[in-house]
């Protein structure tokens, strides 16, 4: 690194910055260079899981370096569009390489967050029945994680482009500063679906919790009614149970039948009148 500063002629706090990985996405101008960090994320499409690590640019007036923590990067398409000469990228000056990797990165968050919001539009097939699935909450809550952690690094990314686009640098013609609007639009596109799929989330989350509390309640109205038809036949069984010696329809013959017979009854007159009231 070292060797790098005095070869470039850089300001050694250029080079802490870039070995500072922790730092929010920034963007300071030097005497002879422009430093730019940024958060470039990566999707696993094997495992799902989302990397990050610091992506710095060192932008001077002939040379753009670059520095990852580790090897593997989303810049293929870049390289493939060197290799094959376009002319833009091979006749462009470095502001507009480090436009076309910085371009890369927010093209990146973009497809994260579509392949996320594609498993998300999912989940509401799981909602949609009458007993909804117990493991949607926690896929929910999984994937509110996700965002989460999307935008925390989106975010910070979003400030960073805006000052990049203002700035007054002879390192960054004026050609080239469309492009850096270009950009801003892009990241906002990345934060405004970020927010949508976040409040999807919130939306499938208040329905999961309607869909159980409406089934709670379908229950608790069974119960209720049942309760509520063995009360008077609890009531009736209370009485003819008691322990008094004169009772004068016990020395009927049938008096046993014609209690259970004025039981049905009163069950039966007590489920007809709840169902015209709709009670159920």
């Amino acid at each position: 690194m070292r060797e790098i500063a005095q070869v470039f002629e850089l300001d050694d706090l250029v080079l802490a910055n870039v070995m500072n990985t922790n730092s929010r996405p920034t963007v300071h101008e030097f005497d002879n260079c422009i430093f730019i960090s940024i958060k470039m994320l990566q999707l696993d499409k094997k495992t799902g899981l989302i990397s990050v690590e610091n992506l710095s640019l060192i932008l001077t007036k002939s040379v753009l370096i670059s520095f990852q923590e580790k090897r593997g990067d989303v810049f293929e398409p870049i390289r493939d569009r060197i290799r094959k000469k376009k002319k833009r990228i091979r006749n462009g000056w470095t502001d507009y390489l480090a436009f076309a990797l910085l371009d890369i990165v927010i093209d990146n968050y973009i497809y994260i967050i579509s392949v996320l919001g594609e498993k998300i539009e999912l989940l509401e097939e799981n909602l949609g029945g009458d007993q909804p699935n117990k493991s949607v909450i926690k896929k929910i809550n999984m994937f509110k994680r996700e965002l989460n952690f999307l935008r925390r690094n989106i975010r910070p990314a979003k400030e960073m482009i805006l000052a990049l686009s203002k700035m007054d640098s002879e390192l960054i013609f004026e050609s080239t500063f469309i492009h850096y609007k270009e950009l801003l639009d892009n990241i906002n596109q990345a934060t405004d679906s970020s927010d949508s799929y976040r409040e999807i989330l919130t939306d499938q989350l208040n329905l999961y919790h309607t869909t159980i509390s409406s089934k709670l309640n379908d229950i608790m109205k069974f119960l209720t009614i049942f309760s509520v038809i063995f009360i008077p036949l609890t009531f009736i069984a209370g009485i003819y149970g008691t322990n008094f010696e004169v009772l004068p329809e016990l020395q009927y013959a049938y008096s046993y039948f014609i209690m259970l017979g004025v039981m049905l009854v009163l069950a039966i007159a007590m489920l007809v009148y709840f169902k015209k009231r709709k009670w159920f």
